[in-house]
C-alpha cells in the first residue's frame, strides 16, 4: 500500500485548493467561518498536514464558490499511472 499524503498529487491538490481559495477572495480566516472550523485546519489541509476525502473536497468546494472539479481538474498528470492505494 502507497501512502499518498506526501506525493506529488496530494501537493499539487493542496495547492489547487489554496489558488481557488485566494481567487475566490477569501482568506483562511474567511473559509473556516464558512466551514464552521478553525483556521488552522484549514492551514492544515492547504499544506498537506491533513488528508481531505471527497466529500470535504465538495464541501470546500462549495465554501469557495466553485465546481469541485475546477480545483480537481488538473491534477489528471500528476497522479502517476499505476499508483496503487
Amino acid at each position: 500500500m502507497t501512502k499518498t499524503i506526501y506525493t506529488e498529487a496530494q501537493a499539487a491538490l493542496c495547492e489547487a485548493i489554496t489558488v481557488a481559495r485566494k481567487n475566490a477572495g477569501l482568506s483562511q480566516m474567511e473559509m473556516a467561518a464558512k466551514l464552521n472550523c478553525h483556521q488552522s485546519m484549514i492551514a492544515r489541509v492547504e499544506s498537506g498536514q491533513r488528508r481531505i476525502d471527497v466529500i470535504e473536497l465538495i464541501i470546500i468546494a462549495r465554501a469557495i464558490g466553485v465546481d469541485p472539479y475546477e480545483i480537481i481538474g488538473g491534477l489528471w498528470d500528476k497522479v502517476p499511472e499505476g499508483q496503487g492505494l
